[in-house]
């Protein structure tokens, strides 16, 4: 199926609402069609044709968005880079996703290699004439984004125009819409989090409120003087949102809807503390393979199903693998036209889907009323204010150290980010926590670097030699919150 072009069938149907909004600057559909078309000719202008591959890496602002409707215009598959990754890391992905080049902002073209085009050295450039295809396909891939998986290495997940448009329509019927409606963006653009926003502004013609960088006080004025309707958060941005309305005696406006918030279960104290401040949570459970989210709990469910993640959205089937009855634990399986087709690079031959359904790794439960619970994310992962963080991963670089034998990585529970790295190490020679630490920072982002080092004689393992995390986190002091 075709579907018309996103950009260019907004601009035809609301040419003048507005569509983007920054600080004190503000564009309207058309001027954002147009920013694009322009932006879309100077990627021809560099050879790039429709079908290629291009790897951004971009700070967050009008200018990011304007450079990602142009390469959707453009017709190139995007991969969208993590900014707050390592040039190792980074060059690992372009790589592995045989990107054929690299835009970068200036401030970050460093980090992203000597093949990389600064965006003003793009800016510069005259563009190309050339006419936007009117329709898009729906299999078409639209954007490549990593996410680490459970060897260490990234995968490259696939994400398609169809799978975008079943996650915002989805989205938009569970939550419903309203002309006034605009969203706060202040989660990266290269998250599906944020990316999502983008995409459901151009269908549903709302506006996006973009901040460059999270600012509670910014966001908490705006939710109390009705000016934004929506946001999105993840717990730590969440609890510094709450902290500043409180602080300041402020409470959200009558026209403030709706707050998605992802990167697990919100504590039942912040729902209390939101609702107070006339503030309605809706938690959700997604992930890149999904497009964004794939099941939300109501605001009026909130309490009573304290720890779930809600219902599937409308076009989303979850199930629990091998389970007999409500309450079962499994795995969480995922089917759904939002679903990733499959990934690219490394993981191109894996299949994404098991007869038919997506295998998430992560455990759960549904109960009788089909309320989901996610037990463990992703078995072992970390949630690291928002960032997922694969302990495996930083494992192999701790492995990689000639003073390093064994390697455990765990969560261990912290006030602002909710969880942050650590681990467990078994040495074969003299080494320190300082060493260590600057040996992973020249390999991971900061956000994935071990905050506690822990040297041990041995690595609790089962009969398999399969690492037990369990024990380690026991050690640590309890498990994960």
């Amino acid at each position: 199926m075709n579907l018309p072009n996103w950009i260019l069938q907004r601009a035809d149907l609301s040419p003048n609402r507005t569509a983007l909004s920054c600080g004190e600057e503000r564009w309207t559909f058309r001027e954002v069609a147009g920013e694009a078309k322009q932006m879309a000719g100077k990627l021809r202008s560099l050879g790039m044709k429709e079908g290629d591959r291009v790897a951004l890496l971009l700070e967050s602002g009008p200018r990011a968005v304007f450079l990602i409707h142009g390469a959707l215009l453009a017709g190139l598959e995007l991969v969208m880079l993590n900014s707050r990754l390592t040039e190792a890391e980074l060059a690992y992905q372009i790589a592995d996703s045989a990107a054929v080049s690299v835009i970068a902002s200036d401030g970050l073209a460093a980090k992203a290699g000597v093949r990389a085009i600064p965006a003003s050295r793009l800016a510069a450039l005259e563009a190309a004439a050339f006419t936007p295809a009117s329709v898009w396909a729906e299999d078409r891939t639209v954007t490549i984004m990593y996410t680490s998986g459970t060897t260490g290495f990234p995968k490259g997940v696939r994400q398609t125009v169809g799978n975008h448009f079943a996650s915002a329509m989805a989205s938009v019927l569970n939550m419903g819409l309203a002309e006034e409606d605009v969203w706060l963006c202040s989660m990266p653009l290269f998250h599906i989090s944020g990316f999502s926003i983008l995409m459901r502004s151009l269908l549903y013609g709302m506006e996006v409120r973009l901040q460059p960088k999270f600012d509670e006080t910014a966001a908490a004025r705006e939710i109390a003087d009705g000016s934004v309707t929506r946001i999105s958060v993840v717990s730590a941005t969440l609890a510094r949102l709450l902290n500043r309305l409180e602080e300041e005696g402020l409470r959200a406006s009558d026209r403030f809807k709706t707050m998605l918030a992802g990167g697990g279960p919100v504590p039942v104290p912040y729902i209390r503390r939101a609702q107070a401040l006339g503030i309605p949570i809706l938690q959700t459970y997604g992930m890149t393979e999904t497009a964004s989210q794939t099941a939300t709990l109501s605001a009026e469910d909130a309490v009573h199903k304290e720890g779930s993640s809600g219902r599937p959205l409308f076009f989303s089937r979850i199930r629990i693998d091998g389970a007999k009855a409500p309450g079962d634990e499994g795995e969480i399986l995922v089917s759904g036209p939002n679903v990733t087709p499959g990934y690219v690079g490394r993981f191109a031959e894996r299949a994404a889907l098991q007869d038919g359904w997506l295998h998430t790794g992560d455990i759960g439960r549904i109960d009788k009323e089909g309320f989901l619970y996610v037990l463990d994310r992703r078995s072992d992962l970390i949630v690291s204010g928002g960032e997922n963080v694969y302990p495996a991963e930083i494992e192999q670089v701790l492995l990689a150290h000639p003073s390093v034998m064994e390697a455990g990585v765990i969560g261990m529970a912290d006030e602002q980010w909710g969880e942050v790295p650590a681990a467990f190490i078994v040495a074969k020679s003299a080494v320190t926590d300082e060493e260590l630490r600057d040996f992973c920072a020249e390999r991971l982002a900061p956000y994935k670097l071990p905050k506690k080092f822990t040297f041990t004689g041995s690595l609790p393992r089962n009969a398999s030699n399969k690492l037990l995390r369990r024990q380690l986190k026991e050690q640590l002091g309890g498990p994960k919150p």
